[in-house]
């Protein structure tokens, strides 16, 4: 039977992906892209009759009726993913499904859950990436990892995240596909990190030289409860939106936070992040806009019109008021 792995290319996608190939090694056909591109499950042939199609870290309600294609085409469906659902899951005998969206979760823990642990510093790396650092904190203490391990693992976790953004696969480091294919041979990412591979020191270090123009970028709104800060139309910019948010919520820790980036046409890619005392209402301030989705803790806007900009800071100020 063929195999189908579906994921996000952000660390939390990949990091799953990780876990479940090191613990089941299969030679999968990977169908990933930017961590934006999310609606991945159309791109699973429908000539794979009878596939197994594993999906990752997108949104169900985003990939529903592609899936409810598959599986009507006799593929068996197993979906691990921690953002809104929709309203129902499919049901259907060859539809299996580990979702939860509480915010202090995401995919790689809920693989780490069916696995036993059994490769668990690699979901202790996604979690940082997927900027639960508490989270991250209490179970890198909870498994007798030293500190300087810890800050290893999260500087691994915040670099892959930091490779998924950008508008295209053109802006990143490395292909999420490539990025997966390279680190999937080590069992434990700190092995990984101790023999430093090339494509951990490029990613490193590209992360490193974006992050330093990103914090320095203009601020276009603050007031007490939000920060919007704006970027221009740069690979650099589109590369460290994501992670520059994180970063900026986690030095915020009162404020809701979000980066416009600008593009080549009239409008603007959003990354917002809900304050961290209150990791809620990310996606509802997200759709209140064409494209916009995600889920309470960290949303996205992928193509907000400019005559829209001032809406969102308006949003953006009031919302967590």
């Amino acid at each position: 039977m063929k195999t189908f792995d579906v994921f996000n290319g952000d660390a939390d996608g990949i990091c799953a992906l990780i876990q479940l190939r090191l613990a089941e090694p299969i030679d999968s056909a990977l169908i990933t892209g930017v961590k934006r591109d999310i609606a991945l499950a159309k791109r699973v042939p429908m000539a794979a009759l009878r596939a197994q199609v594993n999906i990752l870290d997108v949104s169900l309600e985003k990939n529903r009726e592609a899936v409810d294609g598959l599986l009507a085409a006799g593929c068996s469906v197993f979906y691990i993913d921690h953002h809104f659902p929709g309203d129902s899951l499919p049901d259907h005998p060859n539809f299996a499904a580990l979702i939860d969206t509480q915010p202090t979760t995401c995919t790689s823990l809920l693989v780490d859950q069916h696995l036993g642990g059994r490769f668990h510093n690699w979901a202790i790396a996604a979690a940082f990436g997927d900027n639960l650092n508490a989270v991250g904190e209490e179970l890198a203490v909870n498994a007798g990892l030293s500190t300087e391990q810890t800050e290893a693992l999260k500087t691994l976790g915040v670099c892959i995240n930091y490779n998924g953004y950008g508008a295209t696969v053109e802006d990143l480091h490395f292909h999420p596909a490539d990025l997966y294919r390279a680190f999937v041979q080590f069992d434990d990412p700190l092995d990984l990190i101790a023999s430093e591979p090339a494509a951990w020191q490029k990613l490193r270090d590209g992360y490193a030289e974006d992050m330093a123009k990103g914090l320095a970028a203009p601020v276009l709104n603050e007031t007490d409860t939000s920060l919007v800060i704006k970027l221009p139309d740069e690979a650099w910019a589109r590369r460290v939106s994501g992670v520059l948010g994180n970063e900026l919520a986690n030095r915020n820790p009162g404020k809701a936070c979000a980066i416009v980036t600008d593009t080549a046409t009239d409008s603007y890619l959003v990354s917002i992040r809900a304050p961290l005392n209150n990791r809620s209402g990310a996606d509802e301030v997200a759709r209140q806009f064409p494209t916009g989705g995600g889920r309470k803790a960290a949303a996205g806007i992928n193509d907000l019109p400019a005559a829209q900009l001032d809406a969102f800071v308006g949003v953006m100020a009031n919302f967590w008021r």
